[in-house]
Formats: C-alpha cells, sequence, structure tokens
C-alpha cells in the first residue's frame, strides 16, 4: 500500500502532486473514516488552489454522508479550536503551512482539535488506496455545505477568554506582526489590538503568491519585520508562516529568536500563573539543551520528543497535561487553551509577559548563550541510519536520547543526527558555548559519518 500522510498531512505542489482528483478521492477517504453522519469543518488559508482544493474534499466528504460545516479562510488553530469546542466530530484543514506558494495540503483534525495520530492517518490511506465509494440513496444526498461565519470571532474570544488568569495588560507596546500575506492577517492583528497594543502590520494583505516574503518565517526572511521593530521602537514582533500555528519572535532590539528560547520563557511566565498544570514541557530533540538549562533550575523537567508538532500534542494528551509543548521553528502549544500551535495565542502570551516582566531582550539574556549549526548532508535512508549508529557509537561514554535519530548531550555542546523525514538528506544540528567549539565538533561528526557511512565529501 502507497504513502499519502507526511510529518503533517498530505502536501503537494498544486495541479501536479496535488490534484482535485487526489483530493476527491482523499476526501472519500476521509468520509468514510468519519463515517455517515458526521459533521466535520473544512477551512483553509489563502494559498493558490485552496478554494479548488476545498471543493474537491467536500464533495469526497458529502459523497460518503458526511454533514460538511465551511469556515472558509481561517489559520490552522481556529479550525483546531472550533472544532474542539463545537458541535463537530472533525476537521479538514487546506493547507501547506511553511511550504513554497505552489504547495497545498490537506490535514484531518480529530475531534479533539489535535491532528488525527498516525495509526489514524494509515486508516484514511487504506481507505484511499483501496478505493472507497459509498452506495447511498439519493436522499442521503440532501446535505449541502453550511457556511459557519462565526469561526474567527470564535477563535478570537477563546484566546482572550483562555488569557483571564493574567493580569491586564497596563503598557501601551507597540507589536510589528508579520502575517505573510496570509490568514494570520485576520486574527493576531485583532487579538493584540483588543489587548491594548498598537499594531504595526506588515504582509498583512492576503495574497496566496506570498510577495512580501516566503511563508516560513526564519531570520533572512524577517529581516524586514525585524527593521520595522527597531525603526518603530516596538516592544516585540512576530512572523507568521501560511497558516498562522506558528509564530517567530523578533525582540526589542531587532533579532530574530528562535522558538525554543521564547518557548522556554513563556514557560517559565505561564506556569506562575497555572500551578495545577502538571510541571513539565515538551519540546522536540531539535530544540537547544539551553531550554534545560534555563528550566530545570526552575523546577520544571523537559520531557524530549520526536521531531513533529503532533507527535508533541499526542504525547501531551496521553501523558496528562504540561505547561506547554514547543519548538525551535516557532511553534508553541498553551495547553490551557490547546493542545496544539497557536501563533495569535503566542503573540498574547508575549504581550503579557513583557508587558509585566521588561523588555523581552533582557529576559531572553538570562537564557545560556551556545553558538549554532545546522547542516544537512546527503544520503540515503540507508546511510543516514547509518550515520545516526556511528554518532551514538562514537559519543558511547556521554548522555544521548534515541528517539529521533541521535541526541548526544557533551559538557558545554550538543548534537542531533537525525534522518530528515520529508528528503534524502541526514541532518545534523549541534550548539557548542565558541563558534570554534562548534565548528571542530561538526567536523568531528562529519568525520564519523563518512568514515563509518561514506557520507559527505
Amino acid at each position: 500500500m502507497g504513502k499519502l500522510f507526511g510529518t503533517d498531512g498530505v502536501r503537494g505542489v498544486v495541479g501536479e502532486s496535488l490534484t482535485p482528483e487526489l483530493a476527491l478521492r482523499l476526501g472519500r477517504a476521509i468520509g468514510a473514516y468519519f463515517g455517515k453522519g458526521s459533521r466535520v469543518l473544512v477551512g483553509r488559508d489563502v494559498r493558490v488552489g485552496g478554494s479548488m482544493i476545498k471543493s474537491a474534499v467536500i464533495a469526497g466528504l458529502l459523497a460518503e454522508g458526511v454533514k460538511v460545516y465551511d469556515a472558509n479562510l481561517i489559520p490552522t488553530p481556529g479550525l483546531q479550536y472550533n472544532v474542539k469546542e463545537g458541535p463537530y466530530d472533525g476537521g479538514v484543514m487546506i493547507t501547506a503551512s511553511h511550504n513554497p506558494p505552489e504547495y497545498n495540503g490537506i490535514k484531518v483534525i480529530a475531534s479533539d482539535g489535535i491532528e488525527v495520530p498516525r495509526e489514524d492517518e494509515a486508516i484514511i490511506e487504506e481507505y484511499y488506496f483501496k478505493g472507497t465509494g459509498s452506495s447511498l440513496a439519493w436522499r442521503s444526498y440532501v446535505y449541502d455545505p453550511k457556511v459557519i461565519e462565526e469561526a474567527i470571532d470564535v477563535y478570537v474570544n477563546g484566546i482572550l477568554n483562555a488569557l483571564s488568569p493574567l493580569p491586564g495588560v497596563k503598557k501601551n507596546h507597540k507589536v510589528v506582526v508579520d502575517c505573510a500575506n496570509s490568514v494570520g492577517s485576520l486574527i493576531t492583528p485583532r487579538v493584540l489590538r483588543e489587548l491594548g497594543a498598537q499594531v504595526r502590520t506588515i504582509n498583512c494583505n492576503l495574497d496566496p503568491l506570498f510577495p512580501g516574503r516566503e511563508p516560513e518565517p526564519t531570520p533572512d526572511s524577517l529581516q524586514e519585520a525585524a527593521g520595522l521593530v527597531k525603526n518603530v521602537g516596538a516592544s516585540f514582533g512576530v512572523g507568521h508562516d501560511g497558516d498562522a500555528d506558528r509564530a517567530i519572535v523578533i525582540d526589542d532590539n531587532g533579532n530574530v529568536v528562535w522558538g525554543d528560547r521564547t518557548g522556554a520563557i513563556l514557560s517559565a511566565y505561564v506556569a506562575g500563573y497555572w500551578k495545577n498544570l502538571p510541571s513539565r514541557v515538551y519540546t522536540g530533540v531539535s530544540s537547544s539543551i539551553a531550554v534545560e538549562d534555563y528550566l530545570r533550575p526552575r523546577g520544571i523537567e523537559v520531557v524530549w520528543t520526536p521531531v513533529g508538532s503532533v507527535v508533541i500534542s499526542r504525547m501531551i494528551k496521553r501523558d496528562g497535561g504540561a505547561i506547554s509543548g514547543f519548538e525551535e521553528n516557532g511553534g508553541y502549544m498553551h495547553t490551557p487553551h490547546q493542545i496544539v500551535r497557536d501563533g495569535a495565542m503566542k503573540a498574547a502570551l508575549l504581550l503579557h509577559l513583557v508587558d509585566e516582566l521588561g523588555s523581552l531582550s533582557s529576559i531572553l539574556g538570562e537564557l545560556p548563550t551556545y553558538y549554532p549549526i545546522k547542516t544537512k548532508i546527503p544520503a540515503t535512508r540507508e546511510q543516514a541510519l547509518c550515520a545516526v549508529d556511528a554518532v551514538k557509537e562514537h559519543y558511547s561514554s556521554l548522555r544521548q536520547v534515541t528517539i529521533d535519530g541521535v541526541k548526544v548531550f557533551g559538557e558545554g555542546f550538543w548534537i542531533l543526527v537525525r534522518p530528515s523525514g520529508t528528503e534524502p538528506v541526514v541532518r545534523i544540528m549541534l550548539e557548542a558555548k565558541t563558534r570554534e567549539e562548534a565548528e571542530r565538533i561538526l567536523g568531528e561528526v562529519k568525520s564519523v559519518v563518512k568514515n563509518r557511512c561514506g557520507v559527505g565529501e
């Protein structure tokens, strides 16, 4: 049987690997999974082909007797919140998140608002490849999709209500929001203004071609927003991806900050107000050990997870909760609100944090400093697995986490070596206290995997 789902949904280039025919057939498979008479909320971001793909998925759902509700343009966490809080059995989001504009995708949401587990993705794939085609009497096709115009309001009010344990924002903060020309434009500026901030927007007009910048928020793509933060004297800035479930933060000095750093300081802040939560956070093995260095002295355990927000969400729910879940790519899960990445909620929490604790740069300055290196080497799957084994053996005397590749913890450094889930490469990430030490360790790792596995130059 073939494979459709990747790390986060089904994705492809519109008109090539992602066609209306595939979307229709997948819609029927999703409909068979939820079952006749189930209620499914469907939404999309602004991407090219979104209306076409959404219409095809809806047709497939209707053909299986599903009652369809259409939220239209909405961020992924907005759809997830509506599914969790509303009268729905599940949801389907049409998005390719941070991928380039020619891509779109299909993400399936369970009734709890979290993406369906991997084992359920396999069930949907089985329906897809075996073919579904329920024979329904004509009276079964009476359902027309119902437009849910209030979905955005439900989501915004949900964020604001979830912030009620925090003190009100007292100062007049300026905040820059880079919306990536997509659905974050509909939410984050509004939420921050409701909280009293002066919002300066950039790339907040809806445009499926993403003319302002690539839809993945990175230090390179957020340079214009970073300049605006400094020019207007903003307290901070945030940059969304295409479906606004992630937010990369810019501090008051115009520095773009990776999500594991902001995740750590937000978690410590949240723990002071939601004292009933288990004193632990969940983060992917790609996050820095600065997270552990910062949170452990504050009595907060760090649980390392495989890479992928779905994995983090499901682990938090399985284990009975946490303060938060977060990723270095900017995803942050405020669990009292919902156990999924939520870019607008992250921005709102940051506003409260800086209002109460002071400048973001000074708070981030409390984190240990490491010099990071991220690289990848072309490799087959077998070579990538060999590289993982080679690094495990070479650093066998050091603490290791082996849930997704191997993460090695040394004195003042860490190394992560893992096969990519999306391309034929082995990924290497590491941090050390100085650039020289980081480059020395990278050279050592490359030598180990080349000698053992024939990977690299």
